[in-house]
């Protein structure tokens, strides 16, 4: 069986915020929960684990490959909730969204501060 990627935890401030905001945002599952972690479930089976650790915590980047439907549902909600928002990771363009790699992109920060983007097209297709 090949490697494939199963589950990563993400430092939160609250995981419980944490977890709704990409459930909400990107439209996924619930899953069970159980210990420290709050988690949900991406398509294909993967699961985002929201901890609150114990220590400072260092911002991370995690990017989504989305569907452009998808985008557009996630881009309306990050407008809609007030989240502040670049076209690029340098955030010299804020407010915008690119249209690199041939597809769409944005980039923005979660509840705990991590850098995320919402991209439509693989970097390597």
């Amino acid at each position: 069986m090949p490697a494939t990627f199963n589950h990563t935890i993400i430092a939160s401030k609250n995981r419980d915020e944490s977890a709704a905001f990409y459930r909400n945002l990107i439209e996924a599952s619930e899953a069970p929960s159980w210990g420290p972690f709050r988690n949900i479930l991406l398509e294909g089976g993967v699961m985002l684990q929201f901890a609150e650790p114990p220590v400072e915590i260092q911002m991370q980047h995690y990017a989504f490959l989305v569907d452009d439907e998808l985008f557009d549902r996630a881009y309306a909600r990050l407008v809609e909730w007030d989240v502040t928002h670049w076209a690029d990771p340098q955030m010299t363009r804020p407010g915008e969204t690119n249209t690199e790699h041939g597809g769409r992109g944005v980039y923005f920060k979660d509840p705990a501060g991590h850098a995320i983007e919402l991209i439509t097209q693989p970097y390597l297709s």
